[in-house]
């Protein structure tokens, strides 16, 4: 239980971090002074990269490899894009570019950006938070 706070929080910085990194054309969250929204946000993250993820991940293995990992970009980019679906059908003020409802090029450019952006935040998030082991 603890964990999944932690990564939820992990992931609102995150998902802070690249909305005031990209332009409110590629990636938009209105959330006016309701932080709750970036924490229902965070958690829709946290769920999805916790359940659905590893299911997609699985079946893509074998384009993984011949890829050389390269899926795993436009893996997250459409985990990013099914939070922003759900965050519209909870209407939470989350978008990328114009999704939903219209999928364009700013909605993928925005999806594929703000998934480094999220995972390189992310990680050095976790590594900062994480126990020191001497070894």
């Amino acid at each position: 239980m603890v964990e999944l706070i932690i990564q939820v929080l992990i992931n609102a910085v995150a998902l802070f971090v690249a909305v005031k990194v990209l332009p409110s054309n590629l990636l938009s969250f209105n959330w006016g002074n309701d932080w709750w929204k970036l924490l229902a946000v965070a958690l829709v993250f946290a769920l999805v990269n916790s359940y659905i993820k590893p299911i997609v991940k699985a079946l893509s293995f074998p384009i993984s490899i011949m890829t050389l990992g390269l899926v795993a970009f436009v893996i997250n980019a459409a985990m990013l894009l099914l939070v922003a679906l759900a965050s519209d059908s909870l209407k939470l003020g989350f978008k990328l570019g114009t999704f939903p409802p219209t999928l364009n090029s700013d909605a993928i450019i925005g999806a594929l950006v703000g998934a480094v952006i999220i995972s390189v935040v992310s990680t050095v998030a976790s590594i900062a938070l994480s126990p020191r082991k001497l070894v």
